[in-house]
């Protein structure tokens, strides 16, 4: 993630590009091609959301629609550590064809966009919600920023099975009215207007903005890491078996042979076999505690 600015001209922006962080989100998974070109994009938001805000905690961009893929969730914090999942009805998907596929052919005619923000600082929590809007996710992006937050801002994302990059640009919500603050916001539109995605995929960020917004001097600031990073371990999962109890894990174990329990968001499998399991209550039972089992 890199910011960047328009010098003595109140535009901003961020560029993001993902490789690693990318295909450790997918590890165990297998999304089709519509489904995770479409997640990507979500991921992109999301991350891109997270690096216009000052906070410290973890913000979720979720998109609900009722198309074949009816849920997508990406999750950021403030130091960039990321997780995703999307949840699509295949039988519902468009048959593939050359090009992204239609953004309304796989989200339906009608959704939202949620974006909720839990900050650390005083358990403070923001939620902000637009229906879809557009013919694609970065359009409806770019409606929850013209909605909630407020500020002209363009939107361009992409993903392919190896790559995520996005590019945002803002008009800062104390510019002045003047000719050269219009003049370089229109050019900053512009730029990103024609902006295709091989571009935004494939280019260094140095040659890509100096050729999206030509003409124009900037300052483009050091990178930040963005990292792949899912909440599940094997330790909440043991906590998680030991509160369900030792007959119903047991119980489990004989009927299935082994018991596995697959984390929600990045469908990582935790396998316990019999050794396993007794392990699990060789001290006995918790003393007390509750558990959510998805």
């Amino acid at each position: 993630m890199r910011r960047f600015i328009f010098e003595e001209r109140p535009v901003r922006g961020h560029w993001l590009h993902l490789t690693d962080a990318w295909r450790e989100l997918r590890a165990h998974t297998d999304y089709p091609p519509q489904v995770r070109e479409l997640l990507g994009q979500a991921v992109a938001a999301a991350v891109l959301l997270a690096a216009t805000l000052k906070f410290r905690g973890t913000l979720t961009f979720q998109l609900q629609g009722n198309g074949a893929v009816n849920l997508l969730v990406a999750q950021c914090t403030h130091d960039f550590r990321l997780r995703a999942v999307a949840r699509c009805d295949a039988a519902l998907l468009p048959a593939p064809a050359d090009g992204a596929a239609d953004f309304r052919s796989l989200v339906g005619s009608d959704g939202r966009v949620t974006v909720t923000v839990e900050a650390e600082e005083r358990s403070l929590r923001y939620q902000g919600v637009v229906p879809l809007a557009g013919r694609s996710l970065a359009e409806s992006l770019e409606t929850y920023f013209a909605s909630s937050e407020q500020l002209p801002t363009r939107v361009r994302l992409a993903a392919d099975d190896r790559q995520v990059a996005g590019l945002l640009v803002q008009k800062l919500p104390e510019a002045a009215a003047d000719e050269a603050t219009h003049s370089a916001w229109q050019a900053a539109q512009h730029g990103i207007e024609l902006l295709d995605g091989e571009r935004l995929l494939n280019e260094p960020p140095e040659r890509l903005l100096a050729g999206t917004f030509s003409g124009h001097d900037l300052r483009l600031f050091r990178g930040g890491a963005v990292q792949f990073e899912c909440r599940c371990s094997v330790d909440r999962v043991t906590g998680l078996l030991r509160a369900l109890g030792a007959d119903e894990v047991r119980d489990v174990l004989k009927e299935q042979g082994s018991v596995t329990v697959t984390c929600e968001f990045c469908q990582r499998p935790y396998r316990f076999d019999a050794i396993d399991v007794e392990g699990l209550f060789k001290d006995g039972p918790p003393s007390s505690g509750s558990v959510t089992l998805h």
